[in-house]
Protein backbone atom coordinates (compact mmCIF):
# COMPACT_ATOMS: atom_id res chain seq x y z
CA UNK A 1 0.00 0.00 0.00
CA UNK A 2 1.12 3.75 -1.12
CA UNK A 3 0.76 6.60 1.42
CA UNK A 4 0.64 9.51 -0.04
CA UNK A 5 0.78 13.47 0.98
CA UNK A 6 0.72 16.47 0.20
CA UNK A 7 0.52 19.87 1.69
CA UNK A 8 2.00 22.52 -1.09
CA UNK A 9 -1.52 24.08 -1.44
CA UNK A 10 -4.14 22.58 0.80
CA UNK A 11 -4.00 19.75 2.51
CA UNK A 12 -4.73 15.83 0.74
CA UNK A 13 -3.75 12.40 2.07
CA UNK A 14 -4.24 9.04 0.74
CA UNK A 15 -4.23 5.34 0.29
CA UNK A 16 -3.23 3.88 -2.86
CA UNK A 17 -3.43 -0.03 -3.44
CA UNK A 18 -0.32 0.14 -6.41
CA UNK A 19 -1.41 -3.48 -7.86
CA UNK A 20 -4.80 -1.74 -8.85
CA UNK A 21 -4.57 1.82 -9.10
CA UNK A 22 -7.38 2.10 -7.04
CA UNK A 23 -7.60 5.16 -4.68
CA UNK A 24 -8.56 3.42 -1.12
CA UNK A 25 -9.41 6.52 1.05
CA UNK A 26 -8.85 10.08 0.31
CA UNK A 27 -8.99 13.03 2.96
CA UNK A 28 -8.68 16.79 1.71
CA UNK A 29 -9.13 20.50 2.73
CA UNK A 30 -8.36 23.71 0.75
CA UNK A 31 -7.72 25.51 3.73
CA UNK A 32 -3.73 26.55 4.04
CA UNK A 33 -3.63 27.61 7.18
CA UNK A 34 -4.37 24.54 9.26
CA UNK A 35 -1.88 21.98 7.62
CA UNK A 36 -0.26 21.07 11.10
CA UNK A 37 -4.08 20.83 12.57
CA UNK A 38 -5.12 18.44 9.94
CA UNK A 39 -2.21 16.15 8.64
CA UNK A 40 -2.26 14.22 11.77
CA UNK A 41 -6.42 13.21 12.11
CA UNK A 42 -6.64 13.38 8.00
CA UNK A 43 -3.32 10.50 7.97
CA UNK A 44 -5.24 8.20 10.77
CA UNK A 45 -9.02 8.94 9.15
CA UNK A 46 -7.40 7.34 5.34
CA UNK A 47 -5.53 4.72 7.47
CA UNK A 48 -8.78 3.20 9.23
CA UNK A 49 -10.98 4.23 5.98
CA UNK A 50 -8.87 1.94 3.91
CA UNK A 51 -8.77 -1.03 6.41
CA UNK A 52 -5.06 -1.23 7.17
CA UNK A 53 -2.34 -0.27 9.33
CA UNK A 54 1.33 1.33 9.47
CA UNK A 55 2.16 -1.90 8.93
CA UNK A 56 0.86 -2.57 5.42
CA UNK A 57 2.29 0.75 4.22
CA UNK A 58 4.92 -0.23 1.53
CA UNK A 59 6.17 3.13 0.57
CA UNK A 60 5.40 6.72 0.96
CA UNK A 61 4.94 9.39 -1.53
CA UNK A 62 5.09 12.90 -0.77
CA UNK A 63 4.29 16.02 -3.08
CA UNK A 64 7.38 18.38 -2.83
CA UNK A 65 6.06 21.31 -4.52
CA UNK A 66 6.18 23.78 -5.39
CA UNK A 67 4.21 25.59 -2.42
CA UNK A 68 4.86 28.04 -0.08
CA UNK A 69 7.88 27.37 2.56
CA UNK A 70 5.10 26.86 5.72
CA UNK A 71 2.89 24.68 4.62
CA UNK A 72 4.96 22.43 1.80
CA UNK A 73 7.28 21.66 4.98
CA UNK A 74 4.34 20.20 6.82
CA UNK A 75 3.44 17.49 4.68
CA UNK A 76 6.96 16.75 3.61
CA UNK A 77 8.05 16.30 7.27
CA UNK A 78 5.17 14.04 8.17
CA UNK A 79 5.79 11.88 4.56
CA UNK A 80 9.62 11.71 5.97
CA UNK A 81 8.77 11.39 9.78
CA UNK A 82 6.63 8.25 8.39
CA UNK A 83 8.62 6.74 6.28
CA UNK A 84 11.74 5.96 8.76
CA UNK A 85 9.65 4.91 11.13
CA UNK A 86 8.35 2.25 8.81
CA UNK A 87 11.50 2.10 7.44
CA UNK A 88 9.98 1.85 4.18
CA UNK A 89 10.64 4.13 0.75
CA UNK A 90 10.32 7.68 0.50
CA UNK A 91 8.69 8.80 -3.38
CA UNK A 92 8.98 12.21 -4.13
CA UNK A 93 7.25 13.80 -6.97
CA UNK A 94 6.50 17.20 -7.97
CA UNK A 95 3.06 18.47 -6.81
CA UNK A 96 1.78 19.92 -9.91
CA UNK A 97 2.83 16.52 -11.92
CA UNK A 98 -0.42 15.11 -10.02
CA UNK A 99 -2.91 18.10 -10.58
CA UNK A 100 -1.56 17.60 -14.34
CA UNK A 101 -2.33 13.42 -14.19
CA UNK A 102 -5.48 14.20 -13.02
CA UNK A 103 -6.40 16.33 -15.31
CA UNK A 104 -5.23 14.28 -18.01
CA UNK A 105 -7.38 11.76 -17.20
CA UNK A 106 -10.50 13.11 -15.93
CA UNK A 107 -11.05 16.17 -19.14
CA UNK A 108 -9.89 13.87 -21.62
CA UNK A 109 -12.82 16.43 -23.89
CA UNK A 110 -10.12 19.09 -23.46
CA UNK A 111 -7.29 17.20 -24.76
CA UNK A 112 -3.81 19.62 -25.45
CA UNK A 113 -1.39 21.55 -23.54
CA UNK A 114 -2.51 23.00 -20.75
CA UNK A 115 -0.56 25.38 -17.89
CA UNK A 116 -1.08 24.35 -13.80
CA UNK A 117 -1.47 27.32 -11.65
CA UNK A 118 -1.36 26.89 -7.56
CA UNK A 119 -1.42 29.74 -5.03
CA UNK A 120 2.20 30.88 -3.95
CA UNK A 121 1.24 33.42 -1.56
CA UNK A 122 2.24 37.31 -1.83
CA UNK A 123 0.19 37.80 -5.01
CA UNK A 124 1.98 35.39 -7.22
CA UNK A 125 1.63 31.92 -8.77
CA UNK A 126 3.35 29.06 -9.36
CA UNK A 127 3.45 27.91 -13.10
CA UNK A 128 4.17 24.53 -15.08
CA UNK A 129 3.42 23.80 -18.46
CA UNK A 130 2.25 19.81 -19.61
CA UNK A 131 1.40 18.56 -22.50
CA UNK A 132 -2.29 16.73 -23.28
CA UNK A 133 -0.69 13.29 -21.78
CA UNK A 134 0.14 15.20 -18.78
CA UNK A 135 3.98 14.97 -18.94
CA UNK A 136 5.94 18.65 -17.77
CA UNK A 137 7.56 20.31 -20.74
CA UNK A 138 8.16 23.71 -18.69
CA UNK A 139 8.43 24.87 -15.16
CA UNK A 140 7.95 24.60 -11.94
CA UNK A 141 8.24 28.58 -11.99
CA UNK A 142 7.25 31.53 -10.02
CA UNK A 143 5.01 34.98 -11.49
CA UNK A 144 2.92 37.25 -11.10
CA UNK A 145 -0.30 36.85 -12.64
CA UNK A 146 -0.11 39.59 -14.84
CA UNK A 147 3.24 38.71 -15.86
CA UNK A 148 1.91 35.53 -17.34
CA UNK A 149 1.51 35.75 -20.51
CA UNK A 150 5.33 37.16 -20.88
CA UNK A 151 6.66 34.46 -18.51
CA UNK A 152 4.94 31.29 -20.23
CA UNK A 153 5.55 33.17 -23.68
CA UNK A 154 3.70 30.74 -26.29
CA UNK A 155 2.57 28.40 -23.78
CA UNK A 156 0.23 31.55 -22.20
CA UNK A 157 -2.30 30.73 -25.16
CA UNK A 158 -2.36 27.25 -23.44
CA UNK A 159 -5.93 26.73 -21.38
CA UNK A 160 -4.92 27.34 -17.26
CA UNK A 161 -5.69 25.15 -14.44
CA UNK A 162 -5.93 26.35 -11.09
CA UNK A 163 -5.89 23.95 -8.27
CA UNK A 164 -6.85 24.42 -4.95
CA UNK A 165 -5.53 21.37 -3.94
CA UNK A 166 -2.72 18.43 -5.05
CA UNK A 167 -5.00 15.47 -5.30
CA UNK A 168 -3.42 12.71 -2.99
CA UNK A 169 -4.97 9.83 -4.91
CA UNK A 170 -3.48 10.63 -8.01
CA UNK A 171 -0.09 11.39 -6.26
CA UNK A 172 -0.11 7.93 -5.36
CA UNK A 173 -1.65 6.47 -8.18
CA UNK A 174 1.52 8.16 -10.33
CA UNK A 175 3.95 6.87 -8.01
CA UNK A 176 2.60 3.50 -8.93
CA UNK A 177 2.76 3.57 -12.62
CA UNK A 178 6.49 5.50 -11.85
CA UNK A 179 7.32 2.09 -9.71
CA UNK A 180 5.71 -0.47 -12.19
CA UNK A 181 7.32 1.23 -15.08
CA UNK A 182 11.02 1.68 -13.37
CA UNK A 183 10.68 5.60 -14.36
CA UNK A 184 12.65 8.24 -12.11
CA UNK A 185 10.88 10.29 -8.97
CA UNK A 186 12.00 13.66 -7.94
CA UNK A 187 14.38 14.76 -6.44
CA UNK A 188 14.29 14.45 -1.93
CA UNK A 189 14.35 18.11 -1.99
CA UNK A 190 11.06 20.74 -1.67
CA UNK A 191 10.53 22.49 -4.42
CA UNK A 192 10.39 26.30 -2.31
CA UNK A 193 11.12 28.30 -5.63
CA UNK A 194 10.59 32.05 -4.15
CA UNK A 195 14.22 32.86 -1.81
CA UNK A 196 14.10 33.27 1.56
CA UNK A 197 12.91 35.91 3.68
CA UNK A 198 16.17 35.39 5.47
CA UNK A 199 19.27 36.35 4.48
CA UNK A 200 23.17 36.24 5.72
CA UNK A 201 24.30 38.61 7.99
CA UNK A 202 27.16 40.43 6.34
CA UNK A 203 30.39 41.53 7.88
CA UNK A 204 29.64 43.51 11.69
CA UNK A 205 30.52 47.08 10.86
CA UNK A 206 33.72 48.70 12.53
CA UNK A 207 32.33 51.18 14.96
CA UNK A 208 34.91 53.98 15.40
CA UNK A 209 35.81 55.07 19.18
Amino acid sequence: MLLAIDTSAGTSVAVVDPATRQVLAERSTEDTRRHAEVIGPFLAEVLTSAGITPADVTGVVAGMGPGPFTGLRVGIAAARTFAAARAVPLLPLVSHDAVAADVAATDPADAGPFVVLTDARRREVHWSVHDQAGTRTAGPGLAKPADLDDVLGASGAFRRVTAATVPAGRLGVLAADRLASGASFAEDAPLYIREPDVTVPGAPKRVAR
